[in-house]
């Protein structure tokens, strides 16, 4: 019988040996279980004398993580002038049993003039942002990127609490203030969107390459 379930990715650490024996699906390394697949966790309890066994199980269904290469949705946490770190919502529009963690690096933020981009001109906590996924970063989470013309940005509130409307591929603008407010825009791919986002306008008047 299962005692507990969750989530994991590949390589994440599950436990220590002196607590779990590795079961299908993990591996051992100096002194912890870890999951050798992508899957449910299961400690399943056995005999009084002896230690629960960790597994890793795939679900009936395809079990959904982020992947190097795969676009994600994410929302931003929060934001500082190094990174900003996102909760990941759903890959390549497929929703997540629950969310992963993710960060975007200054530099990751666009493929051109790098040196002179400032996170809080680009994204805000709040936002919901399009990236691809470049690798697993420290601590499980994933590092991303949106220096392409269709990751961005693709839902901000302005400060008066309304969607803005992209009007640049760096600026969105409030249609009840008239205010502008900088963001790295994305130009929106609908196939990538939850059905919740869609209500974002996704026609730009401008993109750069």
């Amino acid at each position: 019988m299962a005692a507990s379930i969750a989530v994991c990715v590949p390589g994440e650490r599950l436990g220590s040996t002196s607590d779990y024996h590795a079961g299908p699906g993990t591996y051992c390394k100096q002194g912890f279980v870890y999951s050798s697949l992508a899957g449910f966790k299961h400690v399943q309890e056995t005999g009084k004398d002896e230690l629960p066994k960790m597994q890793v199980v795939r679900d009936e269904q395809e079990t959904i993580v982020p992947q190097v290469g795969l676009v994600v949705t994410t929302k931003v946490v929060n934001v500082n002038p190094r990174f900003c770190r996102c909760a990941i919502l759903s890959v390549e529009g497929k929703p997540l049993r629950q969310s992963f963690r993710g960060q975007i690096r200054r530099e990751d933020i666009r493929a051109t003039e790098k040196d002179r981009v400032e996170m809080y001109k680009c994204v805000r906590p709040g936002d919901v942002v399009l990236a691809k996924v470049m690798s697993l970063g420290d601590a499980q989470s994933y590092l991303l990127t949106t220096a392409e013309n269709e990751l961005g940005v693709v839902l901000a509130q302005s400060e008066a609490g309304v969607n803005m409307v992209p009007i640049s591929w760096c600026e969105m603008i409030c249609p009840k203030t008239h205010q502008k407010e900088f963001r790295k825009v994305a130009k929106v791919q609908s196939q990538y969107i939850q059905k919740e986002f869609k209500k974002v306008p996704s026609k730009h008047s401008q993109h750069r390459t």
